[in-house]
Order: structure tokens, then C-alpha cells, then sequence
């Protein structure tokens, strides 16, 4: 038998973290921990290593960005952080996922949407629907400039790795890339895997965030340029 997926809660607000525990216990998932602050979300996910973090972004006495970079610091074996707000995403997308976090949830969000996130981060896959890509984009143009968070050296990459990672920052779906690709879905995974590695990545939305810094996309170009040999 598996060893359930261990969650710790992050959220100054009582009554999230009793309904999100009540939801994730319900599917087998394991609340070990909960926090009310950022500070007590980097104590408790030292002490209880859990693999996975829900977040909430505004917090006292540190607030939930902040609470993400100690936790991810560092740390290779680091547990996945999805941030929870009930705000507008644009202020929190970038500064978020470079500091690593793997996506954002509502917090209005349905049972099964969370713990089909939680799971989803779990396997190294990551929550950035192609409407958050867009902002996060727009965000990043306008700021015009700091592109040392995620820096990488495409270099590495083959002329499809590099295809695959500008399709995919555009916030294209193995499946999509797949079908734009004229590739079977498990093609794509591998690709995907190796530009990861090759570039010393989590998941994908640092290989998002890669993509715009290195200049590889542009927010002002379209999806989809044709495909290139294998």
C-alpha cells in the first residue's frame, strides 16, 4: 500500500483550514500540519516534511510569498507549494512562482479540484492554466527588465526541446502539444522531462518563467509556429 500524500495547511483563516482538512481527509490525504502564519508554514514544514504545501498568501507576521522562498530554498527534496488566495492573481503570479511555488488555487475552489491539484503538484506537473500564463506574461513585459531570478542557458536544449518549451510557455497541454506536434503524448512527456533536467527545473511553470526571461517567447507572439523535425 502507498504512503498518503501529507498535506500542510497554511492559512490564518480557521475555518479554510477545517474545510480543506475535512475535504482531503476525505480522499486519503493527510493533513500533518497546520499553520496560521508564515512563520509557523516554514517551522512545520521542516519539522513534518510534508509533500505537499497550500499556502495562503496573505498572512500575519509573514506572508505567504515569503513563507514559499524559505521553505523551497535550497532544499532539493522540497515539498510542492500551491498558493491559495481569494484575490486577483496578477499582483502574487510572478513573484510566486519564481520564488517556486507550482500554481495558484482559489479558494472557492470544489472538492475535487483540490485534491486533484494537490495530487497533480505531487507528481511534478503544475497548476498554471493558460489564462494565468497570459498575465503572467503581460506582468513580466511590464516590468521590463530583472530577468536574473530563473536565468538558463538554452544552449543545452535540441531544436524540438526548444519548440516544446516555447509551446509549452505559451500554456499548452502535453495532450495539445501533442496534437500541434504531430507526437504521441508520451513523446511529449519525455521532452518535457528532459528540458527539466537539462536545465535544472522543478516543474513547469519554472520552465514557464524560463522561457520569457531567455527572450525564447515573446509576449507579443502568437501561439504555434510550424513544427520542426524531430
Amino acid at each position: 500500500m502507498t504512503e498518503p500524500l501529507r498535506v500542510l495547511l497554511a492559512d490564518d483563516q480557521t475555518l479554510v483550514r477545517t474545510g480543506f482538512r475535512l475535504i482531503l481527509g476525505a480522499d486519503g490525504i493527510d493533513v500533518v500540519a497546520e499553520a496560521t502564519n508564515g512563520a509557523e508554514a516554514v517551522e512545520a514544514a521542516r519539522r513534518t516534511l510534508p509533500d505537499v504545501v497550500l499556502m495562503d498568501v496573505r498572512m500575519p507576521e509573514m506572508d505567504g510569498l515569503e513563507a514559499t522562498r524559505r521553505i523551497l530554498a535550497g532544499a532539493p527534496d522540497a515539498p510542492r507549494v500551491i498558493i491559495l488566495t481569494t484575490f486577483d492573481l496578477d499582483r502574487y503570479v510572478y513573484a510566486a512562482l519564481s520564488a517556486g511555488a507550482s500554481g495558484f488555487l482559489l479558494k472557492d475552489v470544489t472538492p475535487e479540484q483540490l485534491t486533484a491539484a494537490v495530487r497533480t503538484v505531487r507528481t511534478g506537473d503544475a497548476l498554471l492554466a493558460p489564462a494565468i500564463t497570459r498575465r503572467l506574461v503581460q506582468r513580466f513585459t511590464r516590468q521590463g527588465g530583472d530577468t536574473t531570478a530563473l536565468h538558463r542557458d538554452l544552449a543545452s536544449l535540441t531544436p524540438r526541446e526548444l519548440e516544446v518549451l516555447g509551446l509549452l510557455a505559451r500554456g499548452l497541454s502535453n495532450a495539445e502539444l501533442a496534437a500541434r506536434l504531430h507526437l504521441a503524448e508520451t513523446t511529449v512527456k519525455t521532452h518535457v522531462a528532459r528540458i527539466l533536467a537539462k536545465l535544472g527545473l522543478r516543474d513547469r511553470v519554472q520552465a514557464v518563467i524560463v522561457a520569457y526571461e531567455t527572450g525564447l517567447v515573446s509576449a507579443g507572439e502568437r501561439e504555434g509556429a510550424e513544427p520542426t523535425a524531430d
